[in-house]
C-alpha cells in the first residue's frame, strides 16, 4: 500500500495534513495495539499521527530550500509499520515550493567598463539572479532601468539556460557622460511577485575593443568525487583579436560562483587549467560554475564560458542491514509465502553504487522477496518439517553493484515449532497375499503396520479397514483387522473357483488432532487346491446311454473317430488333463492320444471287423492327489447313418455276421435287380 500527500513547505506546526487510517483503510482505534510507528531516514520528524484517531498532522515546518537545495522535486518518503499481523505501508508528501524568497544578486552593486568606440548592438554580459524557490517561483524575467544608451535582451546558452544582456543601443561619449548608472531587476512568477535589485554601473572606456572569446560556451567533465588535489579537470581557452596587452587573456572564476564551489576547484590565470583544490564534500551529482576571461587592456574586457563539472560517485559506502520485524519461533505447517521478517537495506552512495541486491542461500527453504523501496521480505518458500531441521541459520548478503562492490552479511536465527503434521507411513503403497482356498475361519492372513514420526499421541496409530465390497459384499464379511496391530483375519473360507482375487485397503490413522491417515492397498489372491475332478464336454450321453460314433466300414488308419474334450475348473497343474484308454473291445484297433484326446483307428478297417466297438476313456488332471472322470464311447462301422442306432450295452460282446438288418437288405436288393432286368428284357422285345 502507498499513499502521497502533498504539503507546502512553512505550514505551520500542529495543521492537518490527512488521516493515514482512513486514506489507507485502515482501523484507527487498532493503530495503538499494532504498535504503530513510522519510519523515515530524515534527520528530522516532521510528522506526527495521532494514535487515537489516525490524524496526520504537521510536527515541524518544513524549509523546502534547505531540506532540497536545487532539486525540482523535494520528496519526504516515510514507511508505516504495523505488527499483528505485520505490514508496511509507504507515505510520500510531496513539498510544495512557496513563494518566500526573493530574487538576489551575489554581489551589491556590478561594474561594467565600456569603450566607448563600440559600436550599437554591442553586448555586454549582466549576472544572473538566484532565487531559492522552484518552478514558477523561481526568476522568471529581468528589466533594467530606462535609459537611452541601454537596453535589456535575454539570450540562450547551449545547454539551454537564459541569461541577460546589456545591449548597446546608442553609441556612448565618454566625454559627454563617463559613468551610467542603471538598475537590474529580476521578478520571479510568484504570487504576488517578488524582486530583487541591484545597481549596475557603466564606465566608458577607451581603447580597447575586443573582449575574449571561449571556444565552447559551455564546458563538460566527470571526475571521481575521491579525485585528490591537483586533478585536472578541464583546461578552458578563449582568444583575443588584440594585440600586446589588449590580447593577454586571464581566467578567473566570475563573481556570480559560488565560494564554496572556488574554494573546491582552481583556475591557472594563464592556461585556463581546472583543478581540484581539496576534498570535493558536496551532495550534488552536477556543480556548475562560470568562468571569465578577461584581457589585460587598459579598459580590460571580458567573457564568460559555463563549466558543468559531473561529479562521479565511487563506491566507498556499503549496505546497512537492519531487522525491522522478526517473527520466531515459526510453525512448521506454515504455508509458503508466510512472512517471517521485514529488511531494510540501505547504501548512501548514489546511482549504481547505491544500489543493492539481497540474497540468502539457496539451499534453505526460505526466499527474499522485494517489498517497498529499500525494502525486502523474508518469507518461507517451501513447506517446513520441524523433524528433519529445528532450527535455521539463515545469513543475508547484501552487495552493492559498485566496482568493485562491497558486501555485507546479516544473520538471523529462526526456530520452528511442531505441529501434527506427519501421518503414518506404510513400508510400501501394496502389498501381495497368498491364501489358500478352503481356508479355516479366523486364519491369520498378515499383519501390515505403519511408523510416525511424531511423538505420544501424534505418533500413535490404529488400524481399520476402508468400506468397500467384494463380489458384491460387503468387505468385513470376509476380513477383518486389529485396532491396535494391523493383524488381518479371515472371517470365511474362500473358493478358488468364486473368487480368485480381491483387494482392499487398510487405513492407519494417529491420534493427533486433526489426525492424519495413510492406507496400504492390499492384494488377496487365492491359491488353487485339487478339488474339482474332470468335466467331460464332449461326447456326452443322454439318460445314461452310451455316445455312439459312426465310422466309416472301411476306413484308413489313423482315421480320427472322435475326440475327448474335458474340461476342469481348477487352476495350473490342477487342471492340466491327460487321457487314457482304459478299456476296449479290441485294443488293436484304436489308439488315444494322451494330451489332445483324440481317438483314432491304429490301422485300416476289414470286413472281419466286428460292426460294433466300446471304449472306455478316462481323463485325470495332475493334482496331488489327483481327481478323474471316464466316458464309455460306442463305435459303429458304417457307411451309412441307420435309422435307430444299436444297443452298446452288452459289454462288448461282437455281434453275429448276418442280423436281421442285413438280411432285409440283400432281399431288396434283389428283388429291384430283378425287375429292372425284366423292364430291360420287355422293352427289348417290344421293339422287336
Amino acid at each position: 500500500g502507498q499513499v502521497v500527500y502533498s504539503i507546502a513547505e512553512e505550514t505551520e506546526r500542529g495543521a492537518s495534513v490527512g488521516n493515514i487510517a482512513k486514506d489507507l483503510g485502515l482501523d484507527a482505534a487498532t493503530l495503538s495495539a499494532r504498535k504503530f510507528r513510522m519510519i523515515t531516514g530524515s534527520s528530522k520528524q516532521y510528522f506526527n499521527i495521532n494514535a487515537s484517531s489516525g490524524a496526520l498532522s504537521v510536527n515541524e515546518p518544513i524549509d523546502r530550500e534547505q531540506l532540497c537545495e536545487l532539486k525540482s522535486a523535494c520528496l519526504l518518503n516515510y514507511e508505516l509499520v504495523l505488527e499483528k499481523p505485520l505490514e508496511i505501508y509507504r507515505m510520500e508528501f510531496k513539498v510544495l515550493d512557496i513563494n518566500d524568497n526573493s530574487p538576489s544578486f551575489p554581489l551589491s552593486e556590478y561594474h561594467i567598463n565600456v569603450p566607448e568606440f563600440l559600436s550599437p548592438g554591442a553586448r555586454f554580459t549582466l549576472p544572473n539572479a538566484q532565487d531559492l524557490d522552484e518552478g514558477t517561483n523561481s526568476v522568471q524575467n529581468y528589466t533594467l532601468s530606462p535609459d537611452e544608451h541601454f537596453h535589456l535582451e535575454m539570450q540562450t546558452r547551449g545547454d539551454g539556460s537564459k541569461y541577460p544582456e546589456l545591449v548597446l543601443k546608442k553609441a556612448l561619449d565618454r566625454e559627454q557622460q563617463a559613468t551610467h548608472r542603471l538598475v537590474l531587476t529580476a521578478k520571479d512568477g510568484g504570487n504576488p511577485p517578488k524582486s530583487g535589485d541591484v545597481p549596475v554601473i557603466v564606465t566608458v572606456l577607451d581603447t580597447n575593443d575586443n573582449a575574449p572569446e571561449f571556444e565552447h560556451s559551455v564546458y563538460r567533465a566527470s571526475i571521481l568525487e575521491n579525485s585528490p588535489s591537483g586533478t585536472l579537470v578541464v583546461q578552458v581557452h578563449a582568444t583575443d583579436l588584440d594585440e600586446g596587452p589588449n590580447g593577454e587573456v586571464r581566467y578567473s572564476f566570475s563573481n556570480t560562483t559560488s565560494a564554496e564551489l572556488q574554494r573546491m576547484f582552481l583556475i591557472h590565470p594563464h592556461t585556463g587549467e581546472v583543478t581540484v583544490n581539496g576534498v570535493l564534500a558536496v551532495q550534488r551529482p552536477l556543480l556548475e560554475m562560470l568562468i571569465e576571461a578577461r584581457d589585460n587592456g587598459a579598459f580590460g574586457m571580458s567573457s564568460t564560458a559555463k563549466l558543468l563539472v559531473e561529479i562521479a560517485d565511487v563506491n566507498n559506502h556499503g549496505p546497512e542491514i537492519t531487522i525491522t520485524s522478526l517473527s520466531s519461533p515459526i510453525p512448521e505447517d506454515a504455508v509458503p509465502g508466510t512472512v517471517i521478517a521485514l529488511l531494510s537495506v540501505m547504501d548512501k552512495d548514489p546511482g549504481e553504487n547505491g544500489k543493492v541486491t539481497c540474497q540468502i542461500s539457496d539451499n534453505l527453504p526460505f526466499q527474499l522477496k522485494p517489498s517497498l523501496e529499500n525494502y525486502y521480505s523474508l518469507v518461507t518458500s517451501e513447506l517446513l518439517d520441524r523433524e528433519l531441521v529445528s532450527v535455521y541459520n539463515i545469513t543475508i548478503t547484501a552487495t552493492d553493484l559498485g566496482s568493485p562492490p562491497i558486501t555485507t552479511q546479516k544473520t538471523l536465527w529462526v526456530q520452528i515449532s511442531d505441529v501434527n503434521d506427519n501421518p503414518p507411513v506404510f513400508s510400501a503403497d501394496t502389498l501381495d497375499v497368498f491364501v489358500e482356498e478352503n481356508n479355516p475361519l479366523g486364519a491369520f492372513l498378515y499383519q501390515v503396520s505403519a511408523s510416525d514420526p511424531d511423538m505420544g499421541e501424534n505418533g500413535r496409530v490404529s488400524y481399520m479397514l476402508r468400506n468397500s465390497t467384494v463380489a458384491g459384499s460387503a468387505l468385513a464379511s470376509f476380513l477383518s483387522v486389529s485396532l491396535a496391530n494391523g493383524s488381518i483375519y479371515a472371517t470365511r473360507a474362500f473358493d478358488f473357483e468364486q473368487l480368485r482375487s480381491f483387494y482392499f485397503q487398510v487405513e492407519a490413522t494417529d491420534n493427533g488432532s486433526p489426525a492424519l491417515s495413510a492406507a496400504i492397498t492390499v492384494n488377496v489372491y487365492i491359491s488353487d487346491q485339487n478339488d474339482n475332478a474332470p468335466a467331460i464336454l464332449y461326447p456326452t450321453s443322454q439318460n445314461g446311454s452310451v455316445a455312439v460314433e459312426v465310422v466309416p466300414r472301411l476306413a484308413d488308419e489313423d482315421y480320427l473317430v472322435t475326440k475327448v474334450v474335458a474340461d476342469d475348473e481348477d487352476n495350473a497343474q490342477n487342471a492340466w488333463l491327460s487321457y487314457h484308454l482304459v478299456q476296449a473291445s479290441d485294443s488293436t484297433l484304436f489308439r488315444l492320444a494322451p494330451h489332445s484326446g483324440e481317438l483314432r483307428t491304429t490301422r485300416s478297417l476289414r470286413t472281419t471287423d466286428f460292426l460294433k466297438h466300446k471304449v472306455v476313456v478316462v481323463v485325470r488332471d495332475h493334482g496331488d492327489p489327483p481327481l478323474s472322470s471316464t466316458v464309455t464311447v460306442g463305435i459303429l462301422l458304417a457307411d451309412t447313418l441307420p435309422q435307430a442306432l444299436p444297443d452298446f450295452d452288452d459289454n462288448g460282446v461282437p455281434p453275429p455276421l448276418l442280423n436281421a438288418t442285413n438280411i432285409y437288405l440283400i432281399v431288396s436288393l434283389a428283388c429291384v435287380s430283378c425287375i429292372f432286368a425284366a423292364f430291360l428284357l420287355s422293352l427289348a422285345i417290344a421293339r422287336l
